[in-house]
């Protein structure tokens, strides 16, 4: 495959030298494009001895006349000849460009005319890549459906500690292959059932008993049976998320309306993943009005929700059935517990309460516990790449 790849200004365009060298090594043909701060870490000569190739480094590369009308539409022509475009580093300031499609140099010019699929692999300092402003970019490029490989945690050029450094180039490489893999359509005879999100459970009109659960996973599990081929019913709890193109999404909030909303729509389902974080308890009784504030103490009493997964193994018939275990520990042992008491062919322990992993984190470590008495380790990675493996 012809690949496109893009160098931009820091520390870490160093590393892309040796990305060059595994792309060509993987069978591929790299056209290197350097911005102009790229020039200040390495050298255009670098590439070129790697590639064989002419890299480009400006839109106006020539003083005549006719090569500078040749040049002014190049970005045309790479972008037509070549299949992927990768950006390794992309500086906080690739991706503001990137996302609000400003054009200044070869780069950014190139990426307003590329079609095909894009990756993008960030490095900047810790601070700059968990700014709102750079996640606010990250996220509207990622709708557009560019893979990005999250920087790692690690000591950075500027001497702090944080997440910012360039990722590994075996998971750099790892996403072009996967990105260049022509999309499965393997699902297209299912339909699959998914809770996401939350549930609240009403303690007066005010407050309600919740969890932390922010529906990253279950909708991002939606949105990967959506791309090969399933017809996806998405039941979910209040979630500050935009809803999957393509899913029949039934909002619900209490644990009652979820359990509900589940039976009504099992018709034709043939999987069920039951993602949701759904209440143990309710309040026995939600009080009309505002509970005041006093001096003495305030007892709840709680009442059981109903068990939707336990129901569901008992009625799933033929329906492959998928649930959801948050653990701080133990994740073998309780993942085999609960397969067993609600009869589900597989369950999905996940790791919460870590630092950058489980609830309200855009990355998950996992063990699936399967039927046959097997687990799998699923390290941490994000959300989008897990659910697209």
């Amino acid at each position: 495959m012809r690949i496109v790849l893009g160098v931009t200004g820091g520390i870490a365009a160093y590393k892309a030298a040796e990305l060059a060298r595994l792309l060509i090594r993987n069978g591929h043909e790299v056209q290197a494009v350097l911005t102009r701060s790229a020039q200040e870490f390495i050298t255009p000569l670098t590439f070129a001895s790697l590639t064989g190739r002419k890299v480009i480094t400006d839109i106006f590369s020539s003083a005549s006349p006719e090569a500078t009308l040749s040049s002014s539409v190049e970005h045309i022509g790479v972008a037509q000849e070549h299949d992927l475009l990768l950006v390794a580093p992309a500086t906080a300031n690739t991706l503001a460009k990137f996302a609000h499609g400003l054009a200044d140099d070869f780069l950014s010019t190139l990426y307003l005319a590329f079609t095909g699929p894009v990756v993008l692999a960030p490095a900047m300092n810790d601070k700059m890549w968990s700014h709102p402003a750079t996640q606010a970019n990250v996220e509207v490029l990622k709708a557009r459906g560019h893979l990005m490989v999250d920087p790692g945690v690690g000591f950075l050029a500027c001497g702090t500690l944080g997440q910012g450094r360039l990722a590994e180039n075996e998971a750099i490489l790892a996403a072009v292959e996967a990105a260049l893999q022509p999309p499965l359509r393997d699902l297209t005879t299912e339909h699959i059932l998914i809770t996401a999100g939350p549930t609240q459970e009403p303690l007066d009109p005010v407050r309600y008993l919740t969890n932390r659960s922010s529906g990253k996973m279950g909708y991002a599990l939606a949105q990967a049976a959506l791309d090969r081929g399933a017809r996806v019913t998405l039941v979910s709890g209040p979630v500050a998320l935009k809803p999957p193109v393509g899913a029949a999404v039934i909002p619900v909030h209490t644990a009652q309306q979820m359990f509900d909303a589940v039976f009504a729509n099992l018709a034709d389902v043939t999987t069920v993943i039951k993602c949701a974080a759904v209440a143990d308890y309710r309040p026995a009784a939600a009080a009309p009005e505002k509970v005041k504030k006093a001096t003495a103490s305030l007892n709840l009493e709680l009442t059981p929700t109903s068990d939707i997964l336990a129901e569901l193994g008992r009625t799933k018939g033929n329906r492959l059935l998928i649930g959801f275990a948050a653990e701080t520990s133990n994740l073998r042992d309780y993942a085999t517990r609960k397969l067993e008491a609600k009869n589900c062919d597989m369950i999905v322990a996940n790791l919460v309460g870590g630092p950058d992993s489980g609830f309200e984190s855009d990355n998950n470590e996992v063990v699936l516990a399967l039927k046959s008495g097997e687990f799998i380790d699923v390290p941490k990675a994000s959300n989008t790449t897990a659910t697209s493996a």
